[in-house]
């Protein structure tokens, strides 16, 4: 069975050249970038050029790109470095109810330690209102963390608005990048960032390697510490695999974005206006414009999502939902859920979000199952039943 992959926000596959330029340094040039032989150069010289290549993506200095393990690990380091660094100003961090696990708990974390958070709601439509970050801004704020686009309902954030706000407080302003980079142009100059965060997986590269962006005269405390690899930013010696292949899927990246998004903006609209169309009590969720170009997410009363998902994946469509499906926590998607939603339709959530190597033939596709699939769900469901009025009461 060939699948029909609609999961690009959980990973990208890699693009086949990314994969070529990390070959080599497997096996033939596999030098310790530390070491001053030649082979050890060789793996520095690589580091260094992907280091240029993932700066000239987002618009910075080379020196001012930090590797990381991951998108989870520039997070915790943006964070923890920034509110350890000025905690003799400050022990306050701002930052919204819609982001990322690595943001969130990195900031329950930093609770434990003393640190007030305050978390701020977005709308129905998941965007965070700037007069909202205003208002929370105490003298006491060091960080302001708002992801820029939602890896769950797309809702892309007024992040440029925000970074006037920071900047006029004289607070610093952290950015999770990870659904957008590489995939929306911008550049951190445009966005005003201080710190921002993204990672290789999630534009073609491979996983196990992520950036932090530090605006020069930021102050951040290393995470790690144990070697002065990353200009003693982050100990460790470096993953010059997953560097070099970071380094050329964000040089492929930089002129395929924009023709990329518009392909995808238009499968988009159609994937929802198709859905909306065909299956009634259908929700679109997040704001219908300022939405990732890939990104479709949609609630379905009456039926589970992780339902949905077993016969789309028995189909060979691979998807993704808004619910807590793989863990052993029954709670919906707290995305969802910050939105207002009513709790039974967050969990009949699904997102469905493409890419690179997406088809229109793929989209007819599960435009073609979905409703049909629903539909069976809806049959065998004691939700609708119980709204019809089905059930006999004994």
């Amino acid at each position: 069975m060939q699948h029909v992959y609609m999961d690009y926000a959980a990973t990208t596959p890699m693009l086949p050249e990314v994969a070529a330029a990390m070959q080599p340094f497997f096996s033939q040039r596999f030098g310790n970038p530390s070491s001053i032989h030649s082979m050890g150069q060789e793996g520095r010289d690589a580091v260094e050029a992907a280091r240029g290549q993932v700066a000239g993506l987002i618009g910075c200095q080379s020196d001012d790109v930090v590797f990381t393990g991951g998108g989870t690990e520039a997070d915790n380091h943006a964070i923890k470095g920034v509110c350890l660094a000025g905690r003799e100003r400050g022990n306050h961090i701002i930052t919204t109810a819609i982001e990322h696990h690595a943001v969130l708990y990195a900031c329950n974390f930093m609770k434990e330690l003393g640190f007030e958070v305050t978390v701020v709601p977005v709308d129905k439509d998941g965007l965070v209102d700037p007069a909202d970050i205003k208002k929370a801004i105490t003298g006491k704020t060091l960080l302001v963390s708002v992801m820029h686009a939602n890896n769950e309902v797309g809702a892309i954030q007024p992040v440029e608005e925000i970074s006037k706000i920071t900047r006029e407080a004289g607070v610093c302003f952290h950015v999770d990048a990870m659904q957008t980079m590489g995939h929306l142009p911008f550049n951190v100059d445009m966005l005003g960032v201080d710190l921002l965060s993204a990672s290789a997986h999630k534009l073609y590269g491979p996983k196990g390697v992520g950036m932090l962006y530090i605006r020069p005269g930021t102050r951040v405390v290393p995470l790690l510490h144990g070697g002065e690899q990353e200009n003693e930013r982050r100990a460790g010696t470096e993953n010059v695999p997953g560097i070099a292949g970071f380094g050329k899927a964000a040089e492929i990246a930089a002129p395929d974005m924009g023709k990329e998004a518009a392909t995808l903006t238009a499968y988009r609209e159609k994937l929802v206006d198709g859905i909306l169309a065909r299956v009634e009590d259908a929700y679109l969720n997040g704001h219908r414009q300022k939405r990732l170009p890939n990104n479709v997410n949609i609630s379905f009363d009456f039926i589970e999502g992780e339902s949905i998902l077993m016969y789309l994946d028995s189909e060979g469509i691979c998807a993704s939902t808004g619910s807590a499906c793989s863990s052993a926590s029954s709670e919906p998607s707290h995305v969802l859920t910050s939105l207002g939603m009513p709790v039974e339709r967050a969990r009949g959530s699904l997102r469905l979000t493409m890419g690179r190597w997406t088809t229109e033939a793929e989209v007819d596709k599960v435009l073609e199952a979905l409703p049909r699939i629903v539909s069976k769900l809806r049959a065998m469901s004691p939700l609708v039943k119980e709204r019809c009025g089905w059930i006999n009461y004994l």
